[in-house]
């Protein structure tokens, strides 16, 4: 799709007043459309019902509107709903909704693929075709708030940008999207419940303890030892795990938030007590909690899933260290929407 016309949603609130001065109409026209644009998320100027039609015509005139759709959708035995969502250059991105007891969770995605290649993702096996923009990454999460609305009545309470990509080679946009999503301009939802996951790439999370970001931050560890985490997560080479140590210190000290350490257990590789001693050890230098997540196969069959012997033996350990641990059974397993599953094998319409 060529584009001859800007994405209106890159414009700010103040730039959309301008584009109305200086085309001799109200500036007030621009907070209506700004709202169409965002809180109401419309995909054409002609679902602006309180605009003019000579308003529409000259946004039609300068402007398109990307708007990200979902194309098709999935829903596991566990209620969980995998979307695909086609974008205006005809890729795709996977997001999923995690319907649980207390809580209505968005997972979404930052990229077009990854490129990060670790080896138990079945995203990491896709090549990085491009970030998503902050208003493609808005969409997702628009979109998924109405389907929680429509299929289980609740609306969203939490979002995890833990889909396909990694967030913080698209820092830029997610932070864009994540003021859009917490802005009363857009959803209004609480910094607090938002998790921006990361494999771990130290200057960025510095960059994230810079910005004072008001977000979760949770960090995809699955190996508290150099040598296992090169062999699964080849960014580990140049974030070491005395360089991420070094940026979680800073992070902690410049926003006082407690981090997340995700630790995905597999058989024979990362669940014997000596790792769960590496990773208390790690753990240990700020606050933090823990989450033990099961294996989700992907189709290389290299890892399988830890026994659960072994599961509750690593997690006693480290409960025995006064740490906080959860172990986070796998949801949409039966649609490939779990952890590490996302690989766009949803068809497209």
């Amino acid at each position: 799709m060529s584009l001859d016309k800007k994405n209106i949603r890159t414009l700010t609130l103040e730039e959309l007043m301008d584009f109305f001065k200086e085309n001799d109409m109200p500036t007030f026209r621009a907070k209506q459309v700004y709202e169409w644009l965002w809180k109401k998320s419309v995909s054409s100027f002609e679902e602006m019902r309180n605009v003019s039609k000579e308003t529409i015509q000259l946004l039609d005139e300068h402007f398109v509107i990307l708007h990200a759709k979902i194309t098709e959708s999935q829903k596991s035995a566990d209620r969980t709903i995998k979307s695909a969502f086609g974008l205006y250059d005809n890729n795709n991105v996977e997001g999923v909704l995690i319907p649980t007891k207390s809580r209505m969770t968005a997972c979404i995605s930052s990229q077009v693929g990854c490129s990060l290649t670790c080896k138990f993702c079945a995203t990491g096996k896709l090549d990085r075709l491009r970030n998503l923009h902050a208003d493609e990454i808005y969409d997702q999460i628009f979109m998924l708030n109405e389907q929680a609305l429509s299929n289980y009545n609740q609306k969203l309470s939490n979002i995890v940008y833990m889909g396909m990509g990694e967030p913080l080679l698209n820092y830029r946009n997610v932070l864009e999207s994540i003021d859009k999503i917490t802005s009363t301009d857009g959803l209004g939802m609480s910094p607090k419940r938002i998790t921006v996951s990361t494999a771990g790439i130290a200057k960025l999370i510095k960059k994230l303890g810079d910005d004072e970001v008001k977000f979760n931050l949770a960090l995809s560890l699955h190996a508290a030892n150099d040598k296992k985490r090169d062999y699964i997560m080849p960014i580990n080479e140049q974030n070491s795990l005395e360089a991420l140590k070094e940026a979680i210190v800073y992070f902690y000290e410049k926003t006082q938030t407690r981090i997340t350490y995700e630790y995905i257990i597999f058989k024979d590789f990362n669940d014997e007590i000596s790792d769960a001693q590496e990773l208390a050890s790690f753990a240990k230098i700020t606050p933090c909690k823990i989450n033990i997540i099961e294996y989700n196969p992907i189709d290389d069959g290299e890892f399988q899933q830890a026994k659960r012997e072994k599961v509750y033996a690593f997690v006693s350990y480290l409960e025995s260290k006064n740490l906080i641990v959860n172990v986070r059974r796998s949801r949409g397993k039966d649609i490939d929407a779990a952890c590490g599953q996302l690989a766009n094998k949803l068809v497209k319409s």
